[in-house]
């Protein structure tokens, strides 16, 4: 089986190096770039299935190439950021970042995050090939099978964490989940984020689904508690 890519953005070359060795004796091909310029040329031009990118990068900081990423690609992306910055996890996950790592960070739970996050982009690449399951909601066109969604048969490009919490509510209408819930049954594989994970991709699914994300008619929050999708 051809072994997966992963390029690590990341300026502190002891740090990426360490990364890179345990990433290779792992079967990974791994590849590193030390400033953000050089990050986002590689992330467009090698096609990774993973990118690990450090948040406080040289000429072109992490936030700035995962926007421009995004323009292109939905690669995953795992942000590295520093433990006492929180704000940074917040902001890379508005970007469209699929997940974080707070540094410092041991290795074993780093390479079970890029697998889990590998395995997730996989499945969804296989699953373009299955026949169609769309459910439709309003004005929302939701193949499960697929991955895809449409809001008046316009394509809406979501990243993979987005898509599986909206599959997840839309498969459970009118049920509520706490944020707690939803890190544990959508993220999974011992997920060690805080529950504003959560609330920034419901935000961000509210501005790609909403006429109105300030009023939204389809993921809805129960105060106090947490969210629940509501068929219009």
């Amino acid at each position: 089986m051809e072994s997966k890519r992963v390029l690590i953005i990341e300026d502190e070359k002891s740090i990426s190096d360490i990364i890179k060795f345990n990433l290779t004796k792992e079967g990974f091909e791994a590849i590193a770039a030390y400033d953000g310029q050089d990050g986002l040329n590689k992330a467009l031009s090698l096609m990774p299935d993973l990118i690990l990118l450090d948040v406080m990068l040289p000429i072109m900081d992490g936030f700035a190439v995962c926007k421009k990423v995004r323009e292109k690609s939905m690669v995953p992306i795992i942000m590295l950021t520093a433990k006492e910055e929180e704000l940074d996890k917040v902001l890379g996950l508005e970007l469209g970042a699929d997940d974080y790592m707070t540094k410092p960070f041991g290795m074993r739970e780093l390479i079970a995050r890029i697998k889990a996050n590998i395995r997730r982009a996989d499945f969804i690449s296989t699953a373009k090939s299955e026949p169609s399951n769309i459910q439709e909601f309003g004005n929302l066109a939701i193949d499960m099978n697929r991955y895809e969604v449409r809001k008046d048969e316009t394509p809406l490009e979501l990243t993979l964490r987005e898509f599986e919490l909206l599959k997840y509510l839309a498969e459970r209408e009118d049920k509520v989940f706490s944020r707690e819930q939803l890190l544990e049954e959508v993220w999974g594989y011992e997920y060690y984020g805080d529950i504003r994970t959560v609330d920034v991709t419901v935000r961000r699914l509210r501005e790609k689904l909403e006429d109105d994300s300030s009023n939204p008619k389809y993921i809805m929050t129960k105060r106090g508690i947490g969210y629940y999708f509501r068929r219009p």
